[in-house]
């Protein structure tokens, strides 16, 4: 172990491993084969979660002609589950370390599932949009449950390591999987099905967490910190809606720029609140360690840079190229496929020996790369030579950040705050995709209306106003992921992930 105040690898023998939680065991839990069917299932939850922020975009056409609601009213389906999702998710993350994981796991399972049902079948605008809340709310409690579970499973450092390239690569690749997913029921099926098609999901998913995921709940369970709750909550809600309000309104508008003040405000409370606390809801030792810290950097900006490709580049695909829905998805695949392979090679093999600080600010600069490289684009650009390679190039870039990212942000947490710390790595990722849609939104339309001023509005001018709008989203796509990196290579520690023996609550370090 070392002697004591000297940083201990997790690779040495007789490295701090995580208390197993009070409650009986699941009968199959010790058996290596087993935690795989674990991993398994929590997968199945994350990407039922994650790829429902896409698969509704690709349905919200027929959605709309279907029920009749305006343009406007339109980003609500998408707002309503940002709003819900993102504002409650650090008490979500909070509510798995009081009652226990599987228990919010399962109610999170079979809410969002429920929710779904009542979204397919929605017969009204409001209808849908209560549904998309719901499914937000449930979400909250399923995904940080989620990545918790996962933490508190995979306790051996090369199990562990592996696992959270699986994870990484299906929480960065979920929002392909959406379009394709979305493209393919739509198209052959009905809108309905993009709802529906969670009630499968749900009930593999949740036959599989009652045999089994572990009961319990951590032995020393913090308390509930209800003001802090409501400061948070609230400051997340305004923040979220101030930005999905600037895609429809002015940033002069006061329900833009007066949200936004009101939830810069609630949050700098909430941290104040949290310095005084006597059981805070995030503990502050959570997010100020370096390596937690660039990692919940590291998600929310990329979540905010990686809209630029989901987002952009299907508009690009259907609107300028005529693809189909199937085919746009089906686009995507070859990033998805190079995504999941660097995520698993990154945390088996190249964390280990180099550590995180090269290799997340490297796959900043690559997907910086890769959208400076989309600016390229135009109406007669083909697939091979001009789409796929960006897209692959994009794909070998997030790969190096999602997995260490998600794999460091619970790094050395102790057992009693791995929901909350979990919740942290899904609300940097969800605040940021948020704050990411709003502003390349607004930036496109501003770059498509300044194009378009003294120009007769033809055909091909509209056209060159949409790639002008793209082009416009690509680059400060690209401005995020170059901040992304300059800001993780400032914080990451050097060399492979250590833990003091001090802290022999923590969790394990992902030393891969």
């Amino acid at each position: 172990m070392g002697t004591p105040g000297e940083p201990v690898s997790l690779t040495e023998p007789g490295a701090p491993r995580s208390p197993e939680p009070r409650g009986r065991r699941g009968p199959d839990v010790d058996h290596p084969s087993h935690r795989w069917w674990v991993l398994g299932v929590i997968g199945l939850a994350q990407l039922m979660v994650v790829l429902d922020a896409t698969i509704v975009n690709i349905a919200l056409p027929s959605a709309q002609a279907d029920l009749g609601f305006s343009d406007g009213n339109r980003q609500w389906i998408v707002t309503a589950y940002a709003l819900a999702f993102g504002s409650l998710l650090l008490l979500g993350g909070r509510i798995a370390d009081l009652i226990g994981r599987k228990k919010v796991f399962l109610i999170g399972l079979v809410g969002f599932a429920l929710a779904s049902a009542l979204g397919g079948a929605a017969t009204s605008f409001g209808m849908l949009v209560s549904a998309r809340a719901l499914q937000g709310v449930f979400g909250a409690l399923l995904a940080p449950a989620a990545l918790s579970l996962l933490t508190t499973t995979f306790t051996d450092p090369r199990e562990r390591a592996k696992a959270f390239g699986i994870y990484g690569a299906i929480a960065g690749a979920g929002g392909a999987v959406g379009l394709l997913l979305g493209g393919l029921l739509t198209e052959y099926l009905d809108w309905r099905w993009c709802l529906y098609v969670n009630l499968i999901i749900a009930v593999v998913a949740f036959v599989g967490a009652v045999r089994l995921l572990q009961p319990g709940a951590p032995a020393d369970r913090p308390k509930l910190d209800v003001p802090g709750t409501i400061l948070v909550s609230a400051g997340l809600f305004c923040i979220v809606y101030g930005f999905s309000n600037a895609e429809t309104h002015a940033w002069s508008s006061a329900q833009t720029w007066g949200f936004l003040v009101v939830g810069a405000v609630l949050m700098a409370a909430f941290v104040w609140r949290q310095t005084r606390a006597a059981h805070p809801l995030l503990p502050l030792r959570v997010v100020l360690d370096r390596d937690r810290g660039a990692s919940f950097a590291a998600m929310f900006i990329s979540g905010a840079g990686m809209f630029g490709v989901f987002l952009f580049l299907t508009y690009y695909l259907q609107q300028s190229l005529h693809y189909s829905p199937v085919k746009t998805g089906c686009a995507f695949l070859p990033m998805v496929a190079v995504m999941v392979v660097v995520s698993v090679v990154t945390t088996n093999n190249l964390v280990p020996r180099f550590g995180a600080k090269p290799i997340v600010p490297t796959g900043m600069l690559l997907a910086a790369g890769a959208m400076v490289w989309m600016t390229q684009l135009d109406l007669t650009s083909t697939y091979v030579p001009h789409v796929l390679f960006p897209l692959m190039l994009m794909g070998l870039g997030l790969g190096l950040v999602f997995a260490p990212g998600m794999s460091l942000a619970t790094y050395g947490v102790a057992p009693h705050d791995a929901g909350v710390a979990s919740a942290m790595v899904n609300t940097s990722q969800q605040v940021g995709g948020s704050i990411g849609t709003a502003l390349l939104n607004t930036l496109a339309t501003s770059a498509a209306t300044s194009y378009l001023v003294g120009r007769k509005p033809t055909p091909g001018a509209q056209a060159q106003a949409q790639l002008e709008s793209y082009s416009t989203a690509y680059w400060w796509s690209a401005a995020f992921f170059v901040l992304g990196a300059l800001i993780t290579v400032a914080l990451y520690r050097r060399g492979a992930p250590r833990i003091h023996p001090v802290d022999e609550t923590a969790a394990p370090a992902v030393h891969m």
